[in-house]
């Protein structure tokens, strides 16, 4: 059975687990541990930059995503950047995503001035692709482009 719920600062060692384990399957990174927990726990401290959503199958704490905030003046609203999926390989195809994807369009209804959902994905990633098109999400016409300092 899923259960899907906020996440609390005593899943901080999940989350970082979860975030290096997706660097790893996704971008073949590996993150440094201190800075991943350090990252991790500072979003706790800082609930005004986003939240942690956990997934838990049987008891069993199996993923997780992080949704973060962009205001939009076009829109008077919020956008909810989805961001730091991953499932535990043996929990994919179980409905985890879709029931966390659901309980955060919940939470959105709930705060009343989210005006969508955006997230990235790798260009590669096939399978996440058809996942969030399943779920009613669609390319946007933008490309991402970044520095890093």
């Amino acid at each position: 059975m899923n259960h899907i719920r906020k996440a609390v600062p005593s899943d901080a060692a999940h989350v970082a687990r979860f975030n290096q384990a997706m660097a790893l399957e996704t971008e073949r990174r590996h993150l440094e541990e201190a800075t991943i927990q350090a990252g991790v726990k500072n979003l706790f401290e800082r609930p005004d930059l986003g939240f942690y959503v956990i997934a838990e199958h049987g008891g069993t704490a199996a993923g997780c995503l992080l949704i973060t905030y962009e205001w939009s003046d076009w829109r008077n609203g919020v956008f909810w950047w989805i961001q730091s999926v991953f499932v535990l390989p043996e929990f994919r195809a179980k409905g985890l995503y879709r029931a966390m994807y659901s309980e955060v369009k919940r939470l959105a209804e709930e705060a009343g001035n989210v005006c969508g959902f955006r997230l990235y994905v790798e260009k590669e990633n096939s399978r996440a692709i058809q996942i969030y098109e399943h779920l009613g999400m669609h390319e946007a016409p933008y490309l991402i482009y970044e520095e890093t300092i």
